[in-house]
């Protein structure tokens, strides 16, 4: 049986338009996680929501701009090294900090 260790969860909150240089923020956010050798990153899509601007963010027919959500999920030293590389890639956003306990859950040995 895993033991639950203690861990810090980020997620990062964005909209689907947000970019860094020509990529797309969130692509660019989970190659840092890999580049880092973060223990890994999930995305989210939302179907619509709205930040500090009181923008909406949704699909629309030309352009696409849901809200997404990068959520990682590692130690607190690791995500503390990730936080000063992905603060400066983006321009806008929130990024929420919370602790949490984490199980990792293996194949079993045969």
């Amino acid at each position: 049986m895993a033991i639950p260790q203690p861990a810090r969860m980020l997620r990062i909150h964005m909209s689907e338009s947000d970019r860094y240089g020509s990529t797309p923020l969130f692509e660019a956010i989970v190659a840092k996680c890999r580049e880092l050798r973060i223990a890994g990153a999930t995305v989210f899509q939302g179907l619509e929501g709205y930040g500090e601007s009181a923008e909406m963010h949704r699909a629309h027919l030309v352009h696409h701009d849901r809200p997404l959500v990068v959520i990682v999920i590692d130690t607190a030293e690791n995500l503390d090294r990730l936080l000063a590389q992905v603060e400066p890639m983006m321009d806008a956003g929130v990024i929420a900090i919370a602790d949490v306990e984490m199980t990792r859950v293996t194949e079993p040995a045969v």
